[in-house]
């Protein structure tokens, strides 16, 4: 019988890893770029199973916050799969977020990751969310007939108490689970995380007829060949997400950024919002998805 264990990762791993997840996606895997980031992260840990000492999995659990964890890159090698390596590995993470005093556990899947849905659910995962990712070009002027004259503007200190009141009544915040997502990392959105966004510049809001009526997250990320403007959550009436939308494309293009992309809330009224505003969906969702651990 063949010798299973789940260990933390070692340097001497990476060749046999990367060799395994070098056909995940048709262009690869981006485990990659991210192998000695995940094996040195203080705030997570980064685990290997192997079967008679060979690695044959990988998965990666990282404290968001003293109360948060976050799975993700979960592998395993074709040749091993259908072996119930993937929920070891995931039970294993969660173990370690428990250890670490983690509340929750969240992560995304694709929506049509057959396997990883059934797995995560049969684990007593429940999926709180969902978001689509958008794509657009910069643009160096906008058409005063699509934006008249409402044009976001980036938020101050006074506007966190109205972003806070306005997700508290939102049907758009369920939907996103609740989270601001960093590329395919999901933050919980709450006043620490307002307050931190808007000193650092990074929250653009529309005031229209005297009220907020719609505003963004936003950050700079830095791909591996080039940088995108990215939106990370999004909310307000059709009009106004459509507007914002629209503008930051332009606002891409002063800051000297060559790309736009969004994760945006998984609604129809959100998705075709994005559309009008010039961008393009290539169909697909991720799900969001969490474990309470108390």
């Amino acid at each position: 019988m063949s010798y299973r264990e789940i260990r933390p990762a070692r340097a001497e791993d990476r060749d046999i890893v990367l060799a395994f997840c070098a056909h995940t996606w048709e262009w690869g895997d981006y485990v990659e770029y991210v192998w000695d980031e995940w094996l040195n992260d203080p705030d997570g840990l980064l685990l290997v199973a192997t079967v008679d000492e060979l690695p044959v999995g990988i998965a990666h659990m990282q404290m968001l916050s003293p109360t948060d964890a976050w799975l993700e890159g979960l592998r395993v090698d074709p040749a091993y799969q259908r072996q119930g390596l993937g929920t070891v590995l995931n039970t294993a993470c969660i173990e370690e977020a428990m250890k670490r005093g983690a509340r929750y556990a969240r992560l995304v899947t694709s929506f049509d990751n057959v396997a990883s849905i059934a797995m995560v659910e049969r684990l007593f995962w429940r999926r709180v969310g969902a978001f689509a990712p958008f794509s657009a070009e910069p643009m160096d002027t906008l058409s005063e007939r699509e934006v008249g004259h409402d044009l976001p503007r980036l938020a101050t200190a006074a506007d966190g108490d109205d972003i806070m009141d306005y997700l508290n009544t939102s049907s758009i915040v369920p939907a996103s689970g609740g989270l601001y997502y960093q590329n395919y990392t999901g933050y919980v959105i709450n006043d620490a995380l307002i307050s931190a966004k808007v000193n650092a510049g990074e929250v653009y809001v529309l005031r229209r007829w005297q009220r907020l009526d719609g505003f963004a997250f936003v950050e700079t990320l830095q791909g591996r060949q080039d940088s995108s403007l990215f939106i990370g959550y999004i909310d307000g009436t059709s009009e106004a997400i459509s507007l914002i939308a629209y503008a930051l494309r332009k606002q891409a293009a002063d800051m000297g950024i060559p790309h736009i992309r969004a994760h945006v809330p998984d609604m129809m009224m959100v998705r075709d919002a994005f559309v009008a505003a010039g961008y393009e969906w290539n169909g697909s969702v991720l799900y969001t998805y969490e474990r309470k651990l108390f």
